[in-house]
């Protein structure tokens, strides 16, 4: 298996792009275009457990719209083969001062094109913050 093959990492990192706008801009209907719509389809919210096209199409129509401006850093999207790529990335918000979110996606190239088949996001403490001095882990 060859891994990063330019062509497809141009691709994936174009849908990578087109989701990050739709993301900050509320532009649900392109989210839901990059979803897959499958009930294996999954995504792992900060505080919610999507399973199903459907139940993610439900959040994305019910989440507010304030608030979704951020800045991403350290983003790597690493290909596998022709049909398959992984996309993580940390994100910024100037509203959650100390803690960084981390984005995972996993990306599958379908006749319909790309489209993420299971995603994770959360949010810590920024490692290396004051909150993090003097604790043991």
């Amino acid at each position: 298996m060859q891994v990063d093959l330019p062509d497809i990492l141009t691709e994936v990192t174009a849908e990578f792009a087109r989701y990050e706008k739709a993301l900050v801009g509320n532009d649900v209907a392109v989210l839901d275009e990059l979803f897959r719509a499958d009930p294996r389809t999954l995504r792992y919210g900060v505080g919610e457990n999507l399973y199903g096209y459907d139940a993610i199409m439900a959040f994305r129509a019910a989440r507010s719209p304030i608030g979704l401006g951020r800045r991403t850093d350290k983003t790597v999207i690493t290909t596998y083969g022709r049909d398959i790529a992984v996309a993580s990335t940390l994100f910024y918000r100037d509203t959650l001062p100390g803690k960084v979110g981390r984005q995972m996606q996993t990306w599958v190239r379908f006749p319909e094109g790309w489209k993420i088949v299971a995603a994770h996001v959360s949010i810590i403490e920024e490692p290396g913050s004051s909150r993090d001095i003097g604790q043991k882990t």
